[in-house]
């Protein structure tokens, strides 16, 4: 009987500490409201800047629920994602101009092409590949970053709290085998607009 309270209680502890690490977000993962150095007022007016966006991108189309990521950080803008025409990247980077409070885009977002299974799978051992770097990095805070592959091109969006950490993280991405470029928008905590005291 003992042991079985001291193995209910190692579990109640171990599960414990996975609860609230991380926040859900439209790219999958997001950063946590008690790491992320923005303010909680700047990360809700960011989140109803994505909310709306996403919802004027589903009015267009439907078909860009999965297709098209959209990520605001600070009021900056980030698209990712694949479409089937030149028109519609632009009709899309015209959008996210025209939400309230956007304050620059950056549209990655890629026309699409025939589906290469190879390829898709050397992406993703990438992403995680990296996301684990970051992870195992301990001056790195890894909830503070997205990361998205494509054509052996990492694509980083994030907080970086100092210039070293902005440095490591694209340094990280670098050392991944088989990557080509790393595109980085990765904004310093001491650029944010207002800051968590």
């Amino acid at each position: 009987m003992k042991t079985k309270l001291i193995f209910l209680l190692l579990t109640i502890i171990f599960l414990s500490g996975c609860i609230g690490v991380s926040s859900q977000g439209i790219f999958g993962t997001g950063v946590s409201v008690a790491l992320d150095p923005r303010t909680v007022g700047t990360q809700i007016d960011d989140s109803i800047m994505q909310k709306n966006l996403s919802a004027r991108i589903l009015i267009r189309d439907k078909k860009y629920l999965l297709s098209v990521k959209s990520k605001v950080i600070d009021g900056r803008v980030f698209l990712t994602g694949k479409v089937d025409a030149l028109e519609e990247k632009l009709l899309l980077t015209k959008l996210a101009w025209e939400t309230k409070g956007a304050r620059s885009v950056r549209n990655d977002i890629k026309i699409k092409e025939e589906f290469n299974l190879k390829r898709s799978a050397k992406d993703i051992l990438i992403t995680s590949q990296l996301r684990t770097a970051l992870i195992l990095n301990k001056n790195i805070k890894a909830t503070n970053y997205q990361i998205d592959t494509y054509k052996k091109k990492i694509y980083v969006y994030g907080i970086a709290l100092t210039l070293e950490e902005k440095d490591l993280v694209v340094s990280e991405a670098k050392e991944i085998l088989d990557v080509e470029d790393v595109i980085a928008s990765i904004i310093l905590l001491e650029d944010l607009r207002i800051q968590k005291e």
